[in-house]
């Protein structure tokens, strides 16, 4: 269950077109006309997994709500929504400094940390030694979730609810408490969407800031 104080959602997709995002894609920086990994199709945002890079908002948030309904259409794949982004590239030259959100099939719910860190219950067990803990390049960066596998078949609607107050972060998929972080490094900033190799369709992006 889903318990907050909040006040009316914002679309951050108007279902048209890119307008209050920007793209941050590595390779067209020599090559501004080539391809681009994020389209608008048939009303929705979709991800087309290359190349590589970011979809991240104009604006910086904090002390909200952020509900995505997407799907992998075709086949099961990997992608991830970025809360709290800031410095762009901060990691192996393409990730924004940030708190990822595993879109991964079959492990929705995960922690990245990429150049911030977060808090979780059981934390030697879900993200291994402690001394391998970090932030950058090899160290344990990632937190696993609390229930693996809980979306829904390849072509049918996930639900994930991304909560982010103050220094925490929840998520639900589904309807399903998949992770709840806390002591988070970062409390505000940008929200970005992957291009990881994986098409992934958006058909609801809305942002619901709570009191």
């Amino acid at each position: 269950m889903i318990l907050a104080a909040v006040l009316a959602p914002d679309s951050l997709f108007n279902g048209k077109d890119l307008s209050g995002w920007r793209l941050d894609v590595p390779a067209l920086d020599n090559d501004p006309s080539g391809p681009k990994p994020f389209v608008v199709r048939n009303g929705m945002l979709v991800s087309l997994g290359t190349p590589g890079g970011h979809l991240i908002t104009d604006k910086a948030y904090d002390n909200y709500r952020l509900t995505a309904e997407y799907r992998f259409s075709a086949q099961p794949g990997n992608c991830g929504i970025l809360v709290h982004a800031s410095n762009p590239r901060r990691l192996y030259g393409m990730f924004p400094q940030s708190i990822e959100v595993q879109m991964q099939s079959g492990h929705a719910g995960d922690f990245w940390c990429i150049g911030e860190d977060i808090w979780v219950p059981d934390m030697e067990k879900r993200r291994g030694p402690k001394e391998r803990w970090g932030v950058d390049g090899d160290k344990a960066r990632r937190i696993a979730n609390l229930t693996d596998d809980s979306e829904k078949p390849v072509g049918e609607w996930n639900t994930m609810v991304i909560e982010c107050r103050k220094d925490t972060v929840k998520v639900w998929v589904n309807g399903a408490l998949v992770n709840d972080g806390s002591k988070a490094t970062a409390q505000k900033g940008q929200i970005a969407i992957q291009a990881e190799g994986s098409e992934v369709e958006f058909r609801r992006l809305t942002l619901e800031k709570l009191k």
